[in-house]
């Protein structure tokens, strides 16, 4: 696969991304309060790189990054991406799930919209690494860790590790949240 398949919600239509995408996608990754459990926002330059990697992974990978459309008004909400982590933990090799929204798009369940249809494709069209998907964040980044609850994803304070590429950050303690392909097709609904 060369490109991200369309994935449509009830409000959302998961997408590839294009370049008109990327000033939206830049102004989301400038915001403070988005970046808030990030070491620093991103550039302008530095949004756009990261819209490109995510669009070239699917040729290399077979998955990668969406942009994520309201169907209501047109407008870039966010991002859904899968990656596998470069870095070595003893979670890897394995493959993420992570997200990324506006922040006037927040409380209103997006993200949750969004990466359910994301983790449901993964399921039915991914080689998976033992067989799950995970997703890490911050230990105080509360919001996304509530995403992952609601998705239904597992968290074992034993899993919770030290990012490798952020030491000496201070919110370096990162936890672990787990989705295995058997407990997902027993837990989707009809």
């Amino acid at each position: 696969m060369t490109e991200a398949p369309h994935l449509q919600t009830a409000r959302l239509l998961v997408r590839p991304w294009s370049d008109d995408d990327k000033p939206a996608y830049a102004a989301l990754n400038a915001d403070p309060e988005v970046m808030l459990h990030f070491p620093s926002t991103l550039t302008e330059v530095q949004s756009g790189e990261m819209v490109d990697r995510m669009s070239r992974s699917w040729a290399g990978r077979g998955y990668g990054g969406w942009a994520v459309e309201r169907l209501d008004s047109g407008e870039l909400a966010g991002m859904v991406m899968l990656s596998s982590p470069a870095w070595e933990a003893w979670f890897t090799p394995c493959v993420e799930v992570g997200w990324r929204f506006a922040r006037q798009q927040w409380g209103n369940g997006f993200a949750t919209e969004a990466a359910r249809a994301v983790v449901e494709w993964t399921f039915a069209n991914v080689d998976l690494p033992d067989d799950e998907v995970v997703s890490f964040t911050t230990v105080e980044n509360v919001q996304s860790r509530r995403v992952m609850e609601k998705l239904g994803f597992t968290h074992d304070p034993a899993d919770d590790f030290d990012h490798p590429l952020l030491d000496g950050w201070a919110e370096a303690r990162h936890v672990l949240y787990r989705m295995s392909r058997s407990r997902w097709t027993s837990s989707a609904p009809e």
